[in-house]
């Protein structure tokens, strides 16, 4: 059995999984259970390790409150098409994927979707980009 790398797009789809899925405050045994799989398999699902079926996507679609082509937004150029795309663009799609997916990214997201006042929101935008800049400068 050879060791080979997940497919960018099932890697994509399973983070896109994963994202919804932590946003709505569902376990993978849940979703597992609605699916008839295990918690396992929908893990190797979300790391991309394991190829989605068409119709096991729609039905997570279904699950999740989702259309099917939520899972596929925002797919790095490098995927989806030939064209060269530079490393550090590539480092920093990975990079947002992985905060989002992540329990503070989810937090955050949840929390600043909460805001209702536009001008709050380029408030707080405004106040982590200030935060980066003297991060970066330190």
């Amino acid at each position: 059995m050879s060791s080979k790398n997940p497919n960018p797009i099932d890697v994509h789809v399973g983070n896109r999984v994963r994202m919804r899925r932590m946003l709505i405050g569902m376990s993978q045994e849940r979703l597992g259970k609605e699916l008839g799989l295990t918690f396992q398999q929908i893990q190797k699902y979300e790391k991309g390790t394991n190829r989605i079926s068409a119709s096991r996507l729609y039905r997570m679609a279904q699950i999740l409150g989702v259309p099917v082509q939520y899972f596929f937004e925002d797919l790095p150029a490098s995927v989806t098409s030939e064209a060269e795309q530079g490393m550090a663009e590539a480092r920093n799609h990975t990079m947002i994927m992985d905060f989002l997916g992540s329990s503070e990214g989810l937090q955050l997201n949840r929390h600043f979707a909460a805001i209702k006042d536009a001008n709050v929101r380029r408030a707080v935008v405004d106040l982590v980009r200030s935060l980066a800049r003297a991060e970066e400068e330190a």
